[in-house]
């Protein structure tokens, strides 16, 4: 993952962590790539100093509180944190890797396959959190890392305990991502349960199989309507079908109609052996899959392998363009970047308190691909002079590395077992 260089006024060391560079910027602060003293990598957020009053420290101890609380695999822990310094900062795991919507918009929508890997681990991610007496309450596409190891949530900044009445806002202010938000979420319903994440994931696995949320329109007013109104039903263009009944169930208009999570892992994991593979080598394919880009990884594999392992899907029917998935112009990769705010594809970064309308996509996920494999026919091959032995370097045996694990990786994925 690329970062940017830091500006001649950022800091050179937040707490015990050396910065070095920025990764994004949300509505409330600047997050950083950091390393501590024993050289473990961070994602540093620090509030801006034209936001710090006592509102946003009340509001970042609150999530520090929550981050302190929250645990699980699929989470992005905290490391350290001071809300009382001069500029709050907390400090989380860093995930190397883009967010899903950034994947989805540069290789295209995920195969039906691994949408169902994706849901499971997800939802099975969630389900500590519920365990815990938390929701997420802004669970989108930007807020979905797609590490080496797995994807992992990020930016707890709205989450809140799931009875809790308590409210560092105000009380008819809506927060979060109008097209990924439940309708009574969206109408301002307290105290609210964790159907609000079952919904919220339900758009992230529609958004990851088709490159669009179930909702879009530039007018934000218009879009909280269409969310809330129960006659307006969410677009499933485009999806597979045999994920139909299961993005139909968590999309439903009233809480009491979805599943939970656990019914949501037990039947992606019921539709994954369905198709003759454990859930086990359906994540492995899923994590090899989102590492690497297809279009690199494909030309990587030897003849006997198929490129239907690993190439990437066919683009959806429908529109050329698609909504970009973060709305709000949030931050968060919790160790992220908005998806707007750097030129880089950061994974990490901030959440702003109220939601901005979304652009469109310039370009298809097809011309993306198009454009790709153009460029890799025009590359021109090295060719190394006849009697010259090669020269052998830790950079080309890094490299050499790389190859080989992914080799691996892909191999591992197809074994049955």
């Amino acid at each position: 993952m690329q970062t940017t260089p830091l500006n001649p006024g950022d800091p050179a060391q937040i707490g015990d962590f050396e910065l070095l560079g920025r990764i994004g910027q949300g509505g409330m602060g600047q997050v950083y790539l950091g390393e501590s003293p024993g050289g473990e990598p961070a994602a540093v957020k620090v509030i801006k100093p034209s936001v710090v009053d006592s509102t946003a420290r009340l509001r970042f101890a609150q999530e520090i509180r929550i981050l302190q609380t929250v645990w699980g695999a699929r989470i992005a822990q905290l490391l350290d944190a001071d809300a009382d310094a001069e500029q709050p900062w907390l400090a989380t795991e860093y995930v190397e890797g883009p967010d899903l919507g950034r994947h989805v918009m540069s290789h295209g929508p995920l195969p039906a396959l691994l949408v169902l890997s994706l849901g499971a681990t997800l939802a099975e991610g969630l389900s500590y959190v519920h365990k815990q007496g938390l929701l997420h309450r802004d669970l989108k596409p930007a807020n979905i890392l797609l590490g080496p190891n797995g994807p992992k949530i990020i930016d707890f900044g709205l989450a809140v305990f799931a009875e809790s009445n308590a409210s560092l806002t105000a009380t008819d202010m809506v927060v979060g991502t109008p097209s990924c938000m439940p309708p009574e979420q969206a109408n301002g319903v307290k105290p609210l349960t964790s159907a609000v994440d079952v919904y919220a994931l339900g758009t992230v696995l529609l958004f990851a199989a088709t490159g669009h949320l179930p909702y879009y329109t530039n007018n934000i007013h218009a879009l909280f309507h269409m969310v809330t109104d129960p006659a307006t039903a969410p677009d499933l263009t485009g999806t597979p079908s045999e994920l139909v009944p299961l993005l139909t169930s968590m999309l439903s208009h009233r809480a009491q109609d979805r599943p939970t999570v656990n019914e949501v892992v037990k039947q992606c994991r019921a539709l994954v052996e369905a198709q003759g593979l454990k859930l086990a080598q359906a994540r492995r394919r899923l994590t090899t899959y989102t590492a690497t880009s297809p279009q690199d990884l494909s030309t990587l594999l030897p003849a006997s392998v198929p490129e239907s392992a690993v190439s990437p899907p066919s683009a959806p029917p429908g529109p050329a363009d698609v909504p970009l998935p973060d709305e709000s112009s949030p931050a968060s990769r919790s160790t992220h970047a908005p998806a707007s705010a750097s030129p880089a594809p950061a994974s990490h970064a901030e959440s702003p308190a109220q939601a901005e309308p979304p652009a469109p996509f310039a370009e298809n996920a097809q011309d993306h691909r198009t454009a790709l494999q153009q460029n890799a026919q025009d590359t021109p091959r090295r060719i190394r002079p006849v009697g010259r032995a090669p020269v052998r370097s830790l950079r080309h045996s890094a490299q050499a590395r790389r190859t080989a694990q992914q080799l691996r990786e892909v191999y591992a994925a197809r074994a049955r077992f």
